[in-house]
Order: structure tokens, then sequence, then C-alpha cells
């Protein structure tokens, strides 16, 4: 059974890799819901056209986003 190392760094079975097309130097994500880790290999374009139905309000800043985003008042 795979350990965690000193690092916190972690081996996954070749088996598994495989089974989901995970192969060295690919990028993932990780998360955590209900106490469980689940790792899930990164696809580009798999976000493609998410937001397309968002429309952007041009009378807002860059800035006065930022601030609102990060929660911080105005100057």
């Amino acid at each position: 059974m795979p350990r965690v190392s000193a690092k916190r760094q972690i081996t996954l079975p070749v088996d598994q890799c495989r089974e989901v097309g995970i192969g060295p130097g690919d990028e993932y994500r990780s998360f955590v819901a209900d106490g469980r880790i689940t790792i899930v290999r990164k696809e580009a374009g798999a976000a493609r056209g998410m937001l397309r139905h968002v429309s952007g309000d041009p009378s807002v800043s860059d800035e006065e986003s930022l601030r609102d985003a990060l929660d911080e008042p105005a100057p």
C-alpha cells in the first residue's frame, strides 16, 4: 500500500493512472469533500464556454471589481 512521504508526497498506483489516463507531467487538481481527497486530471479546454452566458458590466473598472471580490471598502 502506498504511503505519504515526509514531504506529504504520494505515489499513484500505475494501474490506476493508466485507467484514468494520467501520465508523467500531466497537471491535476485535487479537492477535499466529505473527508476524502479526489484527484482529477486537468484537460485542456474542459472549461471552454463555461462563462459564455456571463456578460461584463463596462461601467465597473477592474480595480472596483477586484476590491469587491476581496471585500475591501472603496477609498
